[in-house]
């Protein structure tokens, strides 16, 4: 991994300040590709509003919810704002602009580019039956929701098969077994089924063995589906997700502090960590990304920076691709991030994460409604987050996107709407 080079942070007031948050970049002898700087006045942003929202941000630092954060906002292909703000660790190491973060469900959107890319090479169909590259899928069940005479789960066959498309937009009926309640979320607490010690392919053959908790193409549920998606990249391009992602997505981008294991010791301390007992789900610690694993997950597995994430987000911004270089053709990306459930008549489920207003594409929620959304926002828009503390979202109509990072899974929900509300409030140009 390298270090993500910044081009400058715009709204800082004091000098020396910005000059001492430069130095740990400066010393690093940063050599990743940034986005060009900006100004944010030009923007069409308030650098009063801007200085705004580091403000709030820093309030709740400085009363001790989380050590630090990292917020980028881009706007016309040009850096607006850079906001390096508290500590990387709670031990007080200073937050730097190459700071990794554990993205956690961030991996999805880079995945489904991942997987998007081999469809326009004809390796993968869309709607191609999953079991054409996992054949444990082809006799799934549906559980009903009951347990029969005997405590076990009650299930009747899938009538249809699942295919790529619900992988990426999660109507295959898989679920997650680390929250919510079903008779189908206790069977995966019960098998383990996040695959510890299995392969990609072989956690998703295991998956395979538990009941649906959806027909397939039913409804929308957040699920381990991305992990099998990833599973299907590495089968159909014939090589470890790691080494797919690397040569499909992240060296076009030159993404180069974007990987499954931070391995070089020498980055170990630009690694963000929590505050103690900040755990995921009650005691779910945040993993160690300094420890290699068996399964690089797709849905969840990543480790990053916020300037990778900016180029990854930018390269979407602009149908696909980047300083010349195309991962995806325009088609391909508006396929991508425009919806492919609510408004096909698919059923929200009981956790509906992308909230009223929001429908899911093929890896990112998409804005389909002004009036039913709590959010600012313009229809279009469309994003993502992580478990761990992260989030972005890419606006097309006023061709910007923010970034934001942290590691706090107990901050992350109330952070995002305090992102979002911070990065419209400062627009003053439409």
């Amino acid at each position: 991994m390298r270090s993500f080079k910044a081009n400058g942070i715009t709204l800082m007031k004091r000098p020396l300040l910005a000059l001492l948050l430069l130095l740990p970049l400066l010393a690093s002898g940063a050599q990743a590709a940034s986005l060009p700087e900006g100004d944010a006045r030009e923007l069409g942003f308030s650098p009063e509003g801007l200085a705004a929202l580091d403000s709030e941000l820093l309030d709740r630092i400085g009363n001790g919810a989380f050590p630090g954060a990292v917020v980028l906002i881009a706007r016309h292909g040009r850096i607006a704002h850079l906001g390096l703000l508290g500590s990387r660790t709670p031990d007080g190491s200073p937050m730097t602009a190459d700071t990794l973060f554990r993205i956690y469900s961030m991996t999805k959107p880079v995945v489904s580019v991942a997987a998007l890319a081999l469809v326009e090479r004809g390796l993968i169909d869309l709607d191609q039956p999953l079991s054409d590259f996992i054949p444990a899928f082809a006799a799934t069940r549906v559980a009903t929701g009951r347990l029969d005479g005997d405590g076990e789960i009650e299930t009747v066959p899938a009538e249809r098969p699942i295919t790529i498309r619900d992988l990426m937009r999660h109507t295959s009926g898989l679920t997650y077994g680390f929250f919510g309640q079903g008779v189908v979320r206790q069977a995966y607490r019960n098998a383990a089924a996040g695959g510890a010690g299995l392969s990609n392919v072989q956690a998703a053959a295991y998956l395979a063995t538990l009941p649906l908790e959806h027909p397939p193409g039913t409804t929308w549920e957040y699920s381990r589906a991305t992990d099998v998606l990833g599973a299907v990249v590495e089968i159909a391009y014939g090589k470890p997700l790691s080494q797919a992602l690397a040569e499909l997505v992240l060296q076009p981008l030159r993404m180069q502090d974007t990987g499954f294991v931070v391995t070089d010791p020498a980055d170990h301390p630009r690694i963000a960590e929590p505050k103690p007992r900040d755990g995921i789900v009650g005691s779910i610690s945040l993993y160690d990304p300094r420890v290699p694993r068996p399964s690089e997950s797709g849905g969840g597995g990543l480790i990053s920076t916020v300037g990778d994430y900016a180029r990854f987000a930018q390269m979407l911004l602009n149908g696909g691709e980047l300083d010349g270089v195309r991962v995806l053709k325009p088609e391909t990306v508006a396929l991508m991030t425009r919806d492919h459930t609510i408004s096909e008549g698919l059923k929200p489920g009981k956790y509906y994460i992308p909230g009223r207003g929001y429908g899911f594409g093929l890896g990112v929620a998409v804005r389909i409604s002004d009036q039913d959304a709590i959010l600012p926002g313009t229809l279009g828009d469309y994003y993502w987050g992580g478990a761990g503390g992260t989030y972005f979202f890419v606006d097309p109509q006023q061709d910007m996107f923010a970034v934001y990072m942290m590691q706090s899974p107990q901050n992350r929900r109330t952070l995002r709407n305090v992102i979002r509300k911070g990065v419209y409030g400062a627009m003053n140009a439409r």
